[in-house]
């Protein structure tokens, strides 16, 4: 019988799992296979993850010696992975040249530039981490706060900023995000911040957590599929795969919502063309269609939302603005947004949901003027298409229908981007689709980890497992744990989970510093330093430009591309002193001193490039949007001198705290006293040290904890990171799990490892009645049983929350309600913890060709964040009178460094272009392929015209408003390049996460 490449695969044996740790593949079938195919002849086969999107796509490696060196000769799919079953997209496919470099492009070797340079000067890596390390000690020993003006202690450095991370695995996250937090660093950002910050705050506001809710091969549960802000075929295309099989198999519904006739749009049932920036009035119109019509789900709803909670009497709402608005302070003071309690503190309830201050009454009112004529006046969407896009994922508010909404950066980007998401949680509310097979909210995230580097909390207002970082004043483990999570919960009903993390802050410090954190100093908890601003990547940029951050590091990320008003990003950098940057690839951040129009000699910042390894180099842990956190082994060797992150941050930290031990310095114990015990005694880290440490263990015996339940505060457990212990236990390393056989509903519980604790579905509490039977007994995530012994049981999924079914609960007086992070246990409709307002409401974007039809007197978000240095004047319509927006393409990735030197990827796409609709084309004169000019006040980009159907003008009220879209993933350096679309993008952020606006701005064009 002719041995298949799935046959092949499925042999299974020991001898492979001795060359790569890889289980269940058997090397003689691996040379019988090889022989016969010729060019894999005695080649090892290891697993990887893709390093591009977060659906976490699987590749086998295929490796050989080389010259002294194990080199990757083909690269494909993995059949048996459960996500991607053996298809790679355009991206995916080309991996294989990352490692290969046709090009020629990758860095091999330690370079440096001398301040005033205009070249690379070749050095050692011992060389490099001394002088580095010198640096380091220099500008925090100039720039550390022991104690701010009102002399409250915060120990943090305002002189050293840290970006990027999201390419990063999750073991070098950890100890990036270890080590800067030991230096006192503030300015800590990375890629989540400009992509997916919105989806955090927006989504724990409203449920508890701010991760995908589900994962991708859930979405084949789903009746209807809403893709809005995103363009899941071509930007996410192995997400797709299941979107598919939701059609052909329960003849779902595909809705399209986007401002550009997409890939995803040709193969939607429903296409709905958007104005971009326009989101939240065509979901508020879909939340009123649902109130007027009666489509909510009224038993979800009454038991699992906040609809009947009663809020205080003195809220308001009217013109644009909720009641404590400060214009002064360009912010709300939140008072009046409470809920109503009883003595015992408990939020008053009305199960009528009659009362004018329920939550249910208020929703109503809120959005009584979003009827079909109103949203299509501002969206300049059709009235029939809305019609039919509300009637559609309307019909799956029933216990038998599921709908699931997927979204991506065109939702994010926006100065509203955490309300779009809100907006999206209170229809998931209403329908019931929180927590069942096919529903949910999905991030689809744009990075390989950009979920485990947020998860390692490589942002400055978290430390690991979404803890909120001290700020100033909170200056002991009480005051933290007082002001945010302790005390919060008054209802006997709710088991509000993050009232444990007392238990997850001291074993994280004791996992940080070991023997040094006592009880006696409050586990080292002053050592952390203290917030005393906003740190965020705008912030951050406008501080560099000012001088006041003196030294940088740069792991992976590339500002002077994918910043917005990347112009006056790229001339903040030159107030550095000096810059480290690690990278595959020369990017345009890492040369910014030798750009056009550019003297390098007037240019003093000394830069470091240090060589990194790519993703099939070396080995790790890497967590998709799902949350699914799958180990990935290393399949060749890198070329040069070049070494993992994981090395690179040890080798810098040990030369670091070299200094400190030999010369002492301003709160040298944090720097010393690291507990950082993962040197695999050749000068090299042990990754799976590293990722014990995240897991967790018992500080006496050194045994892994079998998961955070058994977390406690009085020091006895060390842990780095609380939602992912359980991955790496005594069982062993359950991220590296491949048993393919699917365990129920497609949730491949033995696949790798799903934080938290191997839950597949959060809030899956939601998918059943209050009995604990589920609402779809077809698609049942979990079923409640009683035992024998007279306790409560479940099947199905990992359940969220072990208690018993609510309706047992009530009778008890314990806890049961399923939203078990959030405070009052249910969904939030209403979020007082929002900064611009507890609804979602319709703003026009800060440069907008129109004037708010809603809400005239109130046109742009009245919280949303305006930068003073960066943004200058914002553009008028009467300068500028068309929008640009920035989108992806399936060919390139980000900032364009890791696909802008493949020559595969660059034949697919050569050169930047422009896209816009034929009507303007003929308007301004310009033909396909002219080139031409975009600009506006920040800036001029010149790309090809590339004239299309696929925008269309679009009716406003009367008004003929035309868009432009600009990939953005083009710079000035690689095999090919371009100008960068964000040299047009402003220096403004969402009210709650400051986010840039990328997506809705305005320019003119020309024929150049």
């Amino acid at each position: 019988m002719e041995l298949t490449r799935r046959s092949f695969l499925k042999a299974g044996g020991a001898a492979l799992a001795v060359l790569t740790g890889l289980p269940g593949l058997n090397l003689s079938a691996a040379f019988a296979y090889s022989d016969k195919m010729g060019k894999l002849k005695a080649a090892k086969v290891a697993s990887t993850i893709c390093p591009y999107c977060g659906v976490g796509c699987g590749a086998l490696m295929y490796s050989r010696p080389d010259k002294g060196k194990w080199k990757i000769i083909n690269l494909e799919g993995d059949p048996d992975h459960p996500i991607n079953r053996g298809s790679l997209c355009s991206k995916g496919s080309a991996i294989f040249q990352i490692h290969d470099d046709p090009g020629k492009k990758r860095l091999q070797y330690v370079e440096y530039r001398a301040a005033g340079s205009n070249k690379w000067v070749r050095k050692s890596w011992d060389w490099a981490l001394t002088e580095i390390a010198k640096r380091v000690y220099a500008t925090r020993e100039a720039s550390f706060v022991e104690k701010n003006a009102a002399g409250q202690l915060v120990n943090r450095t305002e002189g050293i900023a840290s970006l990027g991370g999201a390419a990063l695995d999750n073991e070098e996250g950890y100890l990036l995000s270890k080590w800067m937090r030991s230096l006192g660093v503030v300015y800590l950002e990375h890629q989540a911040r400009i992509c997916h910050s919105p989806s955090v705050a927006g989504l724990a506001a409203s449920f508890g957590r701010g991760a995908m809710t589900n994962h991708w091969t859930d979405l084949q549960y789903a009746d209807a599929v809403l893709v809005m802000g995103a363009n899941a075929a071509e930007n996410h295309p192995i997400s797709f795969k299941w979107i598919t099989e939701a059609i052909e198999k329960r003849g779902a519904k595909l809705i399209s919502v986007d401002p550009r006739f997409t890939r995803t749009s040709a193969r939607a049932h429903i296409y709905a063309p958007l104005r971009a920036g326009t989101d939240i009035a065509l979901l508020g119109g879909m939340v009123k269609y649902i109130l007027d019509n009666n489509l909510y789900f009224d038993e979800y709803v009454r038991e699992y939302t906040n609809a009947p909670f009663l809020i205080n009497p003195d809220y308001q709402f009217a013109d644009g603005l909720f009641s404590g608005y400060d214009p002064a302070k360009r912010g709300y003071d939140t008072a009046t947004w409470q809920y109503q309690k009883d003595e015992k503190g408990v939020p008053k309830r009305d199960p009528s949901m009659k009362d004018p201050f329920c939550v249910m009454q208020l929703l109503k009112k809120h959005f009584e003027r979003y009827d079909l004529e109103m949203v299509s006046k501002i969206t300049g969407t059709p009235p029939d298409v809305l019609k039919q896009v509300y009637d559609a994922f309307g019909s799956t508010g029933k216990p038998n229908k599921a709908g699931t909404i997927l979204y991506a950066m065109g939702t994010t980007h926006h100065t509203y981007g955490t309300q779009n998401i809100r907006a999206y949680s209170i229809i998931q509310l209403l329908l019931g689709n929180m927590g069942i097979a096919g529903g949910g909210i999905n991030a689809m995230r744009g990075e390989s980890n950009v979920q485990g580097s947020t998860d390692q909390a490589l942002l400055f207002h978290i430390i690991p497992g979404y803890i909120n970082s001290p700020s100033d004043g909170e200056d002991t483990i009480d005051a933290l744990m007082k002001k945010y999570y302790e005390g919060k919960n008054t209802d006997p009903l709710s088991l509000a989970w993050w009232g444990n993390c007392r238990k997850y802050l001291v074993s994280l410090l004791k996992e940080w510093y070991g023997d040094a954190a006592k009880p006696e100093n409050d586990f080292a908890y002053s050592w952390l330093p203290k917030r005393g601003a906003n740190y965020s990547h705008i912030s951050l940029f406008e501080d560099m430009a000012k001088g006041k951050i003196k030294g940088a590091f740069l792991f992976g990320q590339n500002p002077a591309v994918g910043g917005p008003n990347t112009l006056f990003e790229r001339d903040a950098l030159a107030k550095l002193d000096w810059m480290v940057a690690v990278d595959l690839w020369e990017t345009e951040t890492s040369v910014f001193w030798k750009r056009d129009g550019v003297n390098p000699a007037n240019i003093k910042t000394e830069v470091f490039r240090l060589p990194a390894l790519a993703s099939v180099e070396k080995e790790g842990s890497i967590s998709n949007s799902g949350r699914w956190i799958q180990w990935r082994y290393k399949g060749g060797d890198g070329p040069g001198e070049a070494m993992d992150d994981l090395y690179i941050i040890h080798a810098l930290q040990r030369a670091v705290a070299k200094l400190y031990k030999q010369k002492g310095g301003k709160l040298a114990d944090a720097v010393t006293k690291i507990h950082w015990p993962y040197d695999n005694g050749h000068g090299h880290p042990d990754v799976h040290k590293v990722a014990k440490a995240m897991n967790g263990y018992d500080v006496k015996t050194g045994k892994q904890l079998i998961n955070f339940t058994t977390l406690q505060a009085d020091g006895s457990t060390a842990c780095g990171l609380w939602i992912y212990s359980g991955g790496y236990n005594e069982a062993g390393n359950n991220y590296a799990r491949r048993d393919s056989k699917d365990t129920h509903l497609s949730m491949y519980h033995n696949w790798s490892y799903c934080w938290p604790l191997n839950r597949r579905i959060i809030y899956n509490r939601a998918s059943v009645n209050p009995d604990g039977q589920p609402w779809d007994a077809e698609r049942a995530v979990i079923t409640a049983m009683k035992k024998p012994d007279g306790t409560w049981g479940w099947s199905g999924d990992i359940p969220d929350g072990g208690m018993p079914p609510l309706a047992v609960a009530k009778q008890a007086g314990t806890p049961g309600l399923p939203f078990i992070m959030k405070a009052e246990g249910v969904g939030g409709l209403f979020a007082a913890g929002m900064v611009d307002g507890p609804f979602p409401t319709h703003y026009e974007p800060m440069e907008s060709p129109v004037v708010n039809k809603l809400y005239p007197k109130q046109s742009t978000d009245p919280a949303a964040f305006i930068y003073a240095g960066g943004s200058g004047e914002f553009g008028k319509p009467d300068q500028y009178p068309i929008i640009g927006t920035t989108y992806r393409l399936s060919e390139h990735w980000q900032a364009g460094a890791m696909t802008r030197n493949l020559p595969w990827l660059n034949e697919l796409f050569p050169e930047l272009f422009v896209e816009m609709s034929e009507e303007l084309a003929k308007e301004k004169g310009i033909a396909n392929g002219d080139l031409i000019k975009v600009w506006n006040g920040r800036g001029t980009v010149v790309a090809k015209a590339c004239v299309t159907m696929r925008f269309r003008p679009m009716n406003i009220d009367g008004k003929t408003v035309h868009t432009v879209g600009i990939p953005w993933h083009w710079g000035y350096c690689g095999l090919c390049s371009g100008d960068s679309a964000n040299i047009l993008t402003p220096h403004v952020g969402d009210a709650n996460t400051r986010i840039p606006e990328y997506k809705a701005f305005l320019v003119d064009i020309k024929k150049a």
